[in-house]
């Protein structure tokens, strides 16, 4: 039957489009970028990244005043014909895309030039895949989902090979690219296993429109133990466990990570495991709320895999990336402990966005020292790089040591703190199992951290006269450091600083 030209009304009637305004904005900006690069002299082209970077400092303000000042609207409003909602926590999860992105930007910048790669293209796919991570986690219809996630998978499979005469970089490209296609089988797979079961007449409960997270919601809830749903489910949260990082679907990380340039692995180290996050818990709240018997152990089991084996794997680790998205996988493994906690503690949610930010901060401030230790070929970067790191930058020593200390969950440092949040939130769960184990992978961590800093602070693995040479600080890079060190000793010392205009 072919729809009325009213239903096509109240259709339209639902497209707010003002409502989408920054993502539609970051495209313009990008589309905006290649055009100029066209019609511009390549003597103007510095220009074009200054252009973006102030673009998404300009989108971040108007997210930033529309989640201070909302509009007089419902709590949660449904947008594009179910399509996407805007909720509260929709507009958080923008932020923290829009922070991420713009660290990302200034990382990236100076690293392009010094490595003569192009920029136009380079912020072109960061702003389109920024826009479609913000879309993704705001996301309440399956349909939605896999587009902008796979927008942003593609747009990951370029950036991470964007280093082209570098054969680490093209091969960390390749194996994503693998990898990530069969995440998104397994996704797709696990979708139309959903569709069939809520489509179908013989069952309880089925729905018109089963791709949809409220009447999916309904649907589930009155089938919860049918093996296709099920089923479906676990191919789902199994798609999402290759983007967070989560074992068994982690073998990429450490290569995928030494080969990429460095602003790529900070994005994909932070961004991508927040917005598998940040989607599983909107699914959770949603389609999957009543799954809580199935769901527990499963993701308790996850938890626990991850956690003994992100830290476990990174004792012997010299090569600082690969290290670090190992520890990635242990954190990821933290953040799924908090998730299993929410599924009977909703004030779990809370605790899980704060670290995510905690998280956002230490990682940036992390690779930023990073990216300046780093020769050339920073595929090759090891500890060797950081001996007398101290005496030669101070700023960067103690700015290594208050990232990798968040990292660890050290007080007072905001590290500690979320790591905190969480493990009394498992606690009242009743997860005590999975508590000793996180607590355990803790004390682990704090054993290789410390092992970098004792490099970089103490005692350099090479002589000092053959050191690797760290050039000085720019005025931007001295802000940055000073910035980011700034909000992760405040969010630890005095949280309602930051968190309280933000939880």
């Amino acid at each position: 039957m072919i729809p009325s030209l009213e239903t096509y009304r109240e259709i339209a009637q639902l497209n707010e489009w003002a409502l989408i305004l920054p993502e539609i904005v970051l495209a313009v900006i990008a589309l905006t970028l290649l055009v100029a690069e066209l019609l511009l002299k390549k003597s103007r082209h510095p220009f074009i990244s200054l252009f973006a970077i102030l673009g998404q400092v300009a989108v971040l303000a108007l997210v930033l005043a529309n989640f201070w000042f909302p509009p007089q609207l419902d709590v949660s409003l449904s947008l594009f014909s179910g399509m996407i909602s805007h909720t509260a926590n929709g507009q958080m999860m923008r932020i923290f895309f829009l922070l991420a992105s713009i660290l990302v930007s200034l990382l990236a910048n100076s690293y392009l030039e010094q490595r003569k790669l192009p920029k136009v293209e380079f912020f072109a796919i960061l702003l389109l895949v920024t826009a479609s991570f913000m879309l993704l986690v705001q996301s309440t219809h399956f349909v939605m989902l896999f587009i902008c996630l796979e927008t942003v998978t593609v747009g990951f499979y370029v950036l991470v090979s964007y280093f082209r005469s570098q054969n680490t970089s093209l091969e960390g490209g390749l194996k994503y690219l693998i990898q990530g296609a069969l995440s998104s089988s397994l996704l797709l797979f696990g979708i139309v296993l959903l569709y069939g079961a809520g489509s179908n007449p013989g069952l309880v409960g089925n729905v018109a429109e089963p791709m949809q997270f409220d009447h999916l919601a309904t649907f589930i809830s009155a089938n919860p133990s049918h093996p296709l749903v099920l089923i479906g489910a676990l191919l789902i949260i199994s798609g999402l466990c290759f983007k967070m990082g989560v074992v068994p679907f982690q073998i990429w990380v450490p290569d995928v990570y030494q080969g990429a340039p460095m602003p790529v692995t900070a994005f994909l180290a932070v961004a991508s495991k927040a917005g598998g996050f940040f989607l599983l818990m909107n699914l959770i709240k949603g389609p999957f709320a009543a799954l809580d018997a199935f769901l527990i152990p499963l993701l308790s089991v996850l938890a626990a895999l991850s956690i003994l084996y992100g830290n476990l794997a990174a004792l012997g680790q010299y090569s600082p990336k690969r290290l670090i998205g190992l520890s990635g996988i242990s954190h990821a493994g933290y953040l799924l402990m908090g998730v299993t906690a929410a599924l009977t503690i909703p004030s779990a949610y809370s605790a899980i966005n704060f670290y995510l930010f905690v998280y956002l901060f230490g990682s940036f401030l992390v690779f930023a020292v990073m990216q300046k230790a780093s020769p050339d070929h920073d595929a090759l970067h090891d500890m060797r790089d950081y001996a007398n790191l101290y005496k030669q930058q101070p700023l960067l020593g103690m700015a290594l040591a208050i990232g990798l200390g968040s990292l660890a969950g050290i007080p007072p440092l905001a590290g500690f703190l979320a790591k905190l949040l969480l493990f009394i939130a498992a606690f009242q769960a009743g997860l005590y199992t999975l508590l000793g184990v996180a607590i355990f992978g803790v004390v682990v961590s704090i054993y290789y951290y410390f092992g970098w800093l004792r490099t970089a602070l103490f005692r350099p693995f090479v002589a000092p006269e053959t050191a690797h040479t760290i050039p000085a600080l720019t005025r931007g890079q001295l802000v940055f450091l000073i910035v980011l060190m700034t909000v992760t000793v405040l969010l630890g010392v005095y949280p309602g600083s930051i968190g309280g205009l933000l939880f």
